[in-house]
């Protein structure tokens, strides 16, 4: 069955549908501040890595997905690197339910942006001169599953008050 047809059947039983229109890096951006003296620094890199996520509303079927990583590596404690990449797309959902659209935005879309991500990360790091750096795979289910407890135990937190 061709894309075209599955998407005629997917509409006529009035099912989800979903299509990713573009990818492309929103931002990027890599620091050495201490270079070169830090590539003299004896001692075991601390990589610390920090996820984001950002949901834009286009329009009614389409949404812009930025999924944006910033790794700052230290050797005893002085900032090798800083790198950071702000990747998005644009999907276009079709059908979805609040709950599903919310879940496909939080969790699917965001693991359709981390490989690239991860060689934006990658090629960044390369290239200013240091070790390879391979990010390792995200549960953005977890993650997501984490935001959703954490957003219901403030609505509750504020309820009480």
């Amino acid at each position: 069955m061709t894309e075209e047809n599955q998407a005629a059947a997917a509409e006529e039983n009035n099912g989800p549908m979903m299509s990713l229109q573009k990818l492309y890096v929103k931002d990027a951006s890599f620091e050495a501040p201490n270079a070169p003296q830090v590539f003299q620094e004896q001692g075991q890199p601390e990589i610390n890595l920090n996820m984001n996520q950002k949901v834009n509303k286009l329009n009614d079927e389409t949404y812009e997905v930025t999924l944006t990583a910033t790794v700052t590596c230290k050797v005893n404690e002085k900032t090798a690197y800083l790198a950071e990449v702000a990747q998005a797309g644009i999907f276009n959902m079709k059908n979805f339910d609040d709950q599903s659209l919310h879940q496909t935005l939080g969790i699917y879309c965001p693991n359709v942006l981390f490989p690239y991500v991860r060689q934006e990360i990658s090629n960044s790091v390369v290239a200013g001169g240091f070790q390879p750096l391979v990010l390792q795979p995200v549960n953005f289910e977890q993650m997501y599953a984490q935001q959703m407890q954490k957003a219901q135990a403030e609505a509750a937190g504020s309820t009480k008050q």
